[in-house]
């Protein structure tokens, strides 16, 4: 009987050990969820990249904006609800401008082991504070963080809304310097890419400073910048 129980257990141990890491690759893909669409990157052989900046907006939006105006490109801004607020005047600055602006969440928590009515309020609350910029264009979602479990995919799959992650990443969970940062993006750029910025906080200046040196290099390249949509949009 003790053998038995120790077999017993040791399978329980076991299943729940892969239940666990299951639940962790999938909240962490960039490439797969539950239900709905999601794009990390678009298959194309045309040379098309979206720059995409996320959480927000601060006081830094205008820097940012002159940056990009400078550059000549467009980006794709995942605004934070709360931050859009706190800061209106940003974000009609950034719809102003001719940005796409897309749904990060009202609170920038991670959608993982949330209701359905929590889900619900995080999206929608940042959709009446986008609505308020005056932006009028298509509203794709990326989760804080990359992460997403059962309640948020279904909830966006339910609403036909587009989950966006990305497949470049040069500054995310590191504090690397500009050189840094543009290195790694040529090194993974390619047709179709989605490159994510952090560039509203202060510790986001190197990435602000990349901006224009990455336009200028993939420019070179023969590549254009679009937003998110027009990506997606690609045949």
């Amino acid at each position: 009987m003790g053998r038995k129980l120790l077999v017993r257990g040791a399978l329980i141990l076991a299943g729940l050990v892969l239940i666990s890491t299951g639940l962790y690759v999938l909240m962490n893909s960039r490439t797969y969820q539950v239900a709905g669409r999601l794009v990390s990157r678009v298959d194309t052989a045309e040379k098309v990249v979206a720059l995409t900046l996320d959480d927000g907006p601060t006081e830094r939006t205008p820097a940012i904006l002159r940056a990009l105006a400078d550059a000549g490109i467009p980006a794709t801004f995942y605004l934070i609800g709360s931050e859009l607020a706190a800061h209106p005047d940003e974000g009609r600055a950034i719809a102003d401008s001719g940005h796409e602006i897309g749904n990060h969440t009202y609170h920038h928590e991670r959608m993982i082991f949330v209701t359905p009515g929590f889900v619900r309020d995080e999206v929608e609350r940042t959709d009446a504070e986008i609505a308020k910029t005056g932006y009028r264009g298509p509203i794709t979602f990326r989760p804080p963080n990359g992460k997403k479990l059962i309640a948020l995919p279904w909830y966006l799959s339910e609403h036909n809304r587009t989950t966006v992650t990305w497949d470049v990443e040069p500054d995310s969970g590191k504090t690397p310097t500009t050189d840094e940062i543009v290195t790694e993006t040529l090194a993974n750029v390619r047709p179709g890419s989605i490159i994510l910025l952090h560039t509203m906080y202060p510790a986001g200046d190197p990435s602000l400073g990349a901006i224009p040196r990455i336009a200028k290099a993939l420019q070179d390249q023969g590549y254009r910048f679009v937003t998110v949509s027009q990506l997606i949009d690609k045949p």
